[in-house]
């Protein structure tokens, strides 16, 4: 079964920028280390406040249950970040290993 990379990227509002890093910072330490999700998040060389977050899934059905899996911490995390981030320029993508 292939691999599944789900990624999310999107813009910050400037002036929430130093929000905006220590709560990605929170929320990736929580995911890695207490979820032991497979979780990282990029900054755009050359284009400042452009960033991608990226998970990577063993499976099509640990993918499918992203959602059932977040814990309250996660949710109140993704909430408070939501003040951070341009709306508008939210892109979801998701892909499948070829093998």
């Amino acid at each position: 079964m292939p691999r599944i990379m789900f990624t999310i990227s999107y813009s910050i509002i400037p002036e929430q920028r130093e929000t905006y890093l220590g709560l990605i910072r929170q929320l990736r330490d929580h995911l890695v280390n207490t979820t032991k999700k497979n979780y990282a998040v990029y900054e755009m060389k050359g284009k400042r406040h452009h960033f991608t977050e990226v998970y990577m899934f063993g499976s099509q059905e640990e993918f499918d249950a992203l959602d059932d899996t977040q814990d309250e911490r996660t949710q109140e995390l993704l909430t408070l970040l939501e003040g951070c981030i341009d709306e508008n320029s939210k892109k979801y993508s998701t892909y499948a290993e070829v093998s």
